[in-house]
């Protein structure tokens, strides 16, 4: 399946959504904004280690969303250092966060990730609780698929993992070898799980190799939240369509809950 030449329209994606069985919510910048939590832990990690390698440019957001956004731990390690040409050994996820390997570089992101949401806290964005709510009254089964090891502790810091009975994270992929994004497997274990196919499916996400891993598995529909990234990449990327909240899709009590060409075409059957 390849996205369409031009994006859906948000009641035209509404519609699609209804027709298909599940929605595969990805979690950092989609449910919560721990996406910025994320973005300061590995701030926090990578500024002093390229100013103590000597290496340049500094460390910026920008790096964050081109190499870093939605892929597991130490994939986002990997690609950093690549980008400035530093080689480390991989080691092992055992390594303490003070060795300098990619495992030892990803556990120092870790920690410094739980020492900042333990500071800060987290609170869901309320428009993609508006929209959880919406599709679930409609029907739709729901999952979270996540490349963070700490998918449990952030949906718990929020206050909402009781809403998905089946969470995919960075562990369980771990323990199931499964690649991660940009390859769709995780979305494809979380269909999975679901009890359905990946075409009955929406993958909800905000990073670029999310949307790929979505348009790579085939899915119903790829629905792209931009909370950085920008539009367009994630359109390029396969993104059906791109909204900057999920309550874009909710409808509000005056309209309609189904497009103007539907209800049209359940008139006229």
């Amino acid at each position: 399946m390849t996205s369409p030449t031009f994006p859906l329209s948000p009641a035209q994606a509404r519609d699609r959504i209804l027709g298909l069985r599940g929605v595969l919510f990805d979690l950092d910048g989609v449910l919560t904004p721990t996406a910025d939590v994320h973005m300061v832990a590995w701030s926090r990690l990578f500024t002093p280690f390229l100013e103590d390698q000597g290496v340049s440019p500094s460390y910026s957001d920008a790096d964050y969303f081109r190499y870093i956004d939605g892929k597991p731990r130490y994939d986002g390690v990997r690609s950093l250092l690549a980008s400035r040409g530093i080689m480390l050994p991989d080691g092992d996820p055992t390594d303490a966060p003070t060795q300098d390997t990619v495992c030892g570089l990803g556990n120092r992101k870790n920690a410094a990730f739980n020492e900042t949401l333990a500071e800060d806290g987290v609170t869901p964005y309320q428009g993609s609780l508006d929209f959880l709510d919406y599709v679930v009254n409609a029907g739709l089964q729901v999952a979270v698929v996540t490349s963070s090891r700490n998918g449990e502790l952030t949906l718990g810091a929020a206050g909402i993992r009781d809403r998905f009975g089946i969470v995919v994270d960075g562990n369980l992929a771990a323990e199931r070898r499964l690649a991660g994004k940009p390859a769709p497997d995780t979305y494809e274990l979380g269909a999975e799980l679901l009890g359905l196919t990946p075409a009955e499916c929406v993958v909800v996400e905000d990073a670029e190799s999310g949307v790929q891993a979505g348009r790579a598995g085939d899915f119903g529909l790829v629905l792209g939240v931009d909370r950085g990234v920008g539009p367009q990449t994630l359109l390029d990327a396969g993104a059906d369509i791109v909204v900057s909240d999920l309550d874009e899709l909710v409808p509000r009590p005056s309209e309609p809950s189904t497009s103007p060409e539907t209800a049209t075409q359940e008139a006229t059957a």
